[in-house]
């Protein structure tokens, strides 16, 4: 499958940011690998995804269904990196009542302020902040 230069470019940051294969006995989603759940998909064999399983998941499951091949690249950005973050449902709503990129990430650090979650507040908040100054700074590596 040919994917676009906008999706690469946000799946390089995605990737760094899920890492490989992980089976936290904390994490809910389970078994994961970079980003893909045992609990969202059953039937897949986690630990051995390919490098394009995951784009073509990531493609279908993700980018299509948050309409981020039509949207500006920052917007795309951030509600790719929400829907692998916090779900599909969450990132779509959030692009409801945001206007801009910089108000959508505020309402994602909203939305982990009330889950209120220890284990894993420092890491989203780094994530996010890495998302803006990403962003900010025009630091995307494929897009000009």
């Amino acid at each position: 499958m040919a994917y676009s230069d906008k999706f690469l470019a946000i799946m390089a940051f995605i990737l760094k940011w899920e890492g490989g294969y992980v089976n936290d006995p904390h994490d809910p989603g389970g078994e994961t690998k970079y980003g893909i759940s045992k609990k969202a998909y059953p039937d897949l064999d986690i630990r051995n995804l390919s490098n394009e399983d995951i784009y073509d998941i990531y493609w279908r499951d993700y980018w299509d269904k948050t309409g981020c091949e039509e949207l500006e690249w920052q917007m795309a950005y951030v509600i790719m990196d929400t829907a692998v973050n916090l779900g599909v449902s969450k990132a779509n709503a959030f692009k409801t009542t945001a206007t801009e990129w910089k108000d959508y990430l505020i309402q994602r650090i909203a939305h982990y302020n009330k889950i209120n979650n220890t284990l894993y507040i420092h890491g989203w908040l780094n994530r996010v902040i890495d998302l803006w100054c990403t962003i900010k700074l025009n630091e995307h590596p494929l897009i000009t």
